[in-house]
């Protein structure tokens, strides 16, 4: 028996060094079981940043200022790693930093990846909220921290809410000096084209007569997919066209302001889809004089 005892330790311990072994060697050779550690780790990580986030934020209470702590962990990491597999290509801010104003980037997925918390903190200025979808309030610890930072949530099912708070949101922006981020296409798109965007950003935008930032992401395609089961290294390149006046626009130029900054940037997504890197001038909407 004791012979027994010893051979069912030995099994036991060649087994648990097998197992770690063949678990390196799936994440090595398997591409799907390499995606899902990944995504799995880059969850884990989100929810234990924002376990440390939230008792310091805590202290302060709900404030826009809470969103330098929680961008922290994800700045200056430039280079490809596991904990940063995004190499961000920034291109330089358009806007002096100190204006209120919209910023739209598409699309809603990239702010549901693992990977949109080290792109997204390499452009944000001070003070700058996204605005979000109302389910994310119920995620746990991850949307209560959002709630302290600021986040402004929005019910996409009820329009008359959504039409409040963009309401609302657009006398804060003003009196509060925010920057407010908005993912136009309002619904998550991992297709190689850009939806129809929605107009409530540009009604929001009109309203509150600050200037809009089109921020365009190039395509991650190449190294991160659900759908293909896909994440490795790779590089993304931050475009910041040229700012679109809102001054002196009424909500019956928004179908046209939608548009205009819709098509620029649909053709900056496409000039980066192909790797050409050139400047490109976003059409600007007649704005008014003297002011």
């Amino acid at each position: 028996s004791c012979r027994g005892s010893v051979m069912d330790m030995v099994l036991l311990h060649g087994l648990l060094f097998l197992l770690p072994l063949a678990a390196l060697l799936l994440y090595r050779y398997n591409a799907t079981f390499h995606y899902f550690c990944k995504v799995a780790f880059f969850h884990c990580w989100i929810v234990v940043m924002a376990i440390i986030f939230f008792p310091l934020a805590l202290l302060r209470g709900r404030s826009v200022e809470n969103m330098k702590l929680e961008s922290a962990p994800f700045q200056h990491r430039k280079h490809s790693s596991f904990l940063s597999p995004l190499r961000v290509l920034q291109s330089p801010l358009l806007h002096p930093p100190s204006i209120p104003l919209v910023i739209l980037m598409p699309n809603e997925w990239i702010l549901s990846s693992p990977i949109h918390p080290p792109g997204m903190a390499e452009f944000l200025p001070d003070r700058c909220v996204p605005i979000a979808k109302k389910e994310l309030l119920y995620m746990g610890i991850v949307g209560w921290a959002c709630w302290l930072s600021g986040f402004i949530f929005i019910n996409r099912h009820k329009r008359e809410d959504a039409i409040y708070i963009i309401s609302q949101t657009a006398r804060t922006i003003r009196r509060e000096n925010l920057r407010v981020l908005i993912f136009p296409e309002g619904t998550r798109n991992e297709d190689k084209s850009m939806l129809p965007f929605k107009r409530g950003a540009f009604h929001l935008a009109v309203q509150a007569q600050v200037p809009i930032i089109p921020v365009v992401i190039s395509p991650y395609w190449d190294f991160f997919s659900s759908k293909d089961k896909k994440f490795t290294s790779g590089t993304c390149t931050i475009r910041i066209l040229p700012r679109i006046e809102t001054r002196c626009l009424s909500p019956k130029d928004v179908p046209e302001l939608t548009e205009t900054v819709r098509q620029a940037m649909v053709d900056a997504f496409a000039e980066m889809s192909t790797g050409h890197r050139g400047d490109h001038q976003a059409e600007q909407l007649p704005r008014c004089t003297g002011a």
